[in-house]
């Protein structure tokens, strides 16, 4: 049960991509017909279009259906504004304290060791 709707759920993914093959596959099988009656150039023998024309022109008409539906589902598609600009700007006020102090700062360069450092040290190669 659990591998035929794992089945059903690909063929789902994957028709849109297979529609113009099941357009082809149709028209393989019903090719005789398509060029005795659907044909464009039916009466044109020397053309020997066999109704490839009719192929031709249902495949284009699916992708043309294809991309209209495409640009209407973008059209409804609701934005999302993923970046903002904001403007803010910040004023940075000195206040006379700030000013008469002198400012005393030290900087030292320091090893960093990490706690776990002592407990989980690499092998010694030698």
């Amino acid at each position: 049960m659990r591998s035929f709707l794992a089945g059903l759920l690909l063929f789902s993914i994957m028709l849109p991509t297979i529609s113009p093959w099941g357009t082809i596959v149709y028209f393989r099988l019903n090719q005789e017909f398509i060029a005795r009656t659907l044909c464009e150039n039916r009466e044109q023998p020397l053309a020997m279009c066999y109704g490839k024309c009719y192929l031709a022109k249902i495949l284009k008409q699916q992708k043309e259906q294809e991309d209209k539906e495409t640009a209407q589902r973008l059209q409804n598609l609701p934005l999302f504004q993923l970046f903002t600009q904001i403007e803010t700007q910040f004023a940075f006020v000195c206040s006379d304290l700030l000013q008469s102090e002198t400012a005393c700062f030290q900087y030292q360069l320091t090893r960093y060791t990490s706690p776990e450092f002592r407990i989980l040290r690499p092998p010694k190669f030698s």
